[in-house]
């Protein structure tokens, strides 16, 4: 990996994280708790349907799944070079994590767009 890239690399670690941290919470209260025990009705599929049509809320859902990858991969990445001292691997290891990255953030990009 050359040099010019590793900050930009860092800055999808750390948005990951963020993003990971205060919107996942709320999806899983929401999803995993408040619908299923009744403390909010659910939405049916027309409001959801048209929610997710919008594009404010695609690109939104991209963010949700792009920065997250991101940040599994350089974190996946670190633990592989440091961790288990692969560091002769360390460029293998690099186009693996960040490629499955890449495909994931493709194909629910494909998904999202898709949908409507």
């Amino acid at each position: 990996m050359a040099k010019g890239i590793t900050p930009f690399l860092w800055f999808l670690f750390g948005t990951g994280g963020m993003v990971s941290a205060l919107l996942f919470p709320v999806h899983i209260l929401l999803i995993g708790l408040a619908f299923p025990l009744g403390w909010l009705d659910a939405p049916d599929y027309e409001s959801l349907r048209s929610l997710v049509i919008h594009p404010i809320t695609r690109l939104y859902l991209f963010v949700f799944i792009f920065f997250p990858l991101f940040h599994w991969a350089h974190r996946f990445r670190y633990t592989l070079y440091d961790g288990l001292q692969l560091s002769h691997l360390n460029e293998v290891i690099a186009v693996l994590t960040y490629g499955m990255a890449m495909v994931g953030t493709v194909v629910g990009a494909y998904l999202i767009w898709g949908v409507g």
